[in-house]
């Protein structure tokens, strides 16, 4: 049985929304439990013979600051959570709460794996290739050194190896060129480390990518910092919500345009669904020593169920074991980052 720990209290929806997606998983997962963590109150009218009530007395709000999620707020049903990973009750813990506030609570109980300095937000987005490009970091490290990028690319390898079967995942660096010559000096550097990375077999470099990369399918995997990433991510869902959008309301026009929408139909169905974010929502917190994943603050029941299967694909598919043995291996290249600050937790991706 794979153990989920719930987080049913975070998000903008909170129970309305945790708890209906939390039985649709259920119904089909046979082989996986939850630990519904939340208060009691709330959460008391759910009943399911593989889901456990874990009492927490306090909310992390989407709003608090890190300080207070982390100091004040310690029997949060976030904190919580994440207790139950590192207790090893469950295999992995989900929440839709405050991002710099998961992330800090994470790394506060869980620590960071050996070798990596800063943990990072992954998560995937839809590309033209019919699949979908993992970016990370998505607004945990504003300012990366080039180390901080080599660590990303190692765990991105390994997070992508576990959600699909078959080859060597690729991985661009973003950057303003594809010319290695391009670039700030971190960018640079990093790419004389990826590339010292590729020839020792640590990793599938494909050079420099730019931003329409991520959505091409390029690649497989796209490194940046948390600043630039949380951009793209939120920029993608932005426009994808706008075409959307658009596409409903010219096909709504006049009597003509709606023949032609039922003409088109099954091709608009299915660039809506290609294009429809939720599908893709769960990101994991990579480098910790224990599996953690954020669901978008709005989710709905369809896009938190989703953050619940990702986490279920991580510990089924052993992810913790896999980032474990890629840093080992690549021990050698990934050196702390000199003269580096104690890294703070960021929250540019609060919702």
């Amino acid at each position: 049985m794979i153990t989920l720990a719930v987080d049913c209290m975070g998000g903008d929806h909170g129970p309305r929304v945790t708890l209906a997606a939390c039985r649709q998983f259920l119904d089909t997962h046979p082989d996986a439990r939850l630990l519904l963590v939340g208060l009691v109150d709330s959460l008391q009218s759910f009943s399911h013979d593989r889901a456990t009530i874990i009492p927490a007395t306090e909310v992390v709000a989407m709003d608090d600051p890190v300080e207070v999620a982390l100091r004040k707020k310690k029997d949060s049903s976030m904190r919580v959570a994440i207790q139950q990973v590192k207790d090893g009750a469950a295999s992995a813990a989900v929440s839709a709460g405050n991002t710099g506030a998961l992330m800090a609570i994470a790394r506060y109980l869980l620590k960071t794996l050996d070798g990596i300095d800063r943990p990072a937000i992954a998560t995937q987005l839809p590309n033209a290739a019919g699949g979908a490009t993992t970016v990370l970091d998505l607004g945990a490290n504003v300012d990366c050194s080039a180390e901080h990028l080599l660590q990303f690319a190692v765990m991105g390898s390994a997070l992508v190896s576990v959600l699909r079967d078959g080859g060597e995942p690729t991985v661009g660096l973003l950057n303003i060129g594809e010319e290695a010559i391009k670039g700030s000096e971190v960018i640079k550097k990093a790419g004389e480390l990826l590339r010292s990375a590729a020839n020792s077999g640590d990793l599938n470099f494909y050079g420099n990518v730019e931003g329409n990369d991520i959505f091409k399918g390029t690649v497989d995997i796209v490194v940046c910092d948390g600043f630039v990433g949380n951009v793209a991510l939120k920029a993608s869902e932005g426009v994808a919500s706008m075409i959307i959008g658009a596409l409903k309301t010219e096909f709504s026009r006049n009597i003509f345009t709606k023949i032609a929408a039922i003409t088109a139909y099954p091709i608009l169905k299915a660039l809506m669904k290609r294009m429809d974010y939720r599908r893709y929502n769960g990101a994991a917190l990579l480098g910790l020593r224990g599996l953690v994943f954020k669901s978008h603050g709005s989710a709905d029941t369809m896009a938190f169920e989703q953050a619940l299967n990702r986490a279920y694909d991580a510990a089924r598919n052993n992810l913790l074991d896999r980032v474990r043995t890629r840093i080992a291996h690549a021990a050698p290249l990934l050196v702390p980052a000199d003269a580096q600050p104690q890294p703070g937790v960021a929250a540019t991706m609060t919702h």
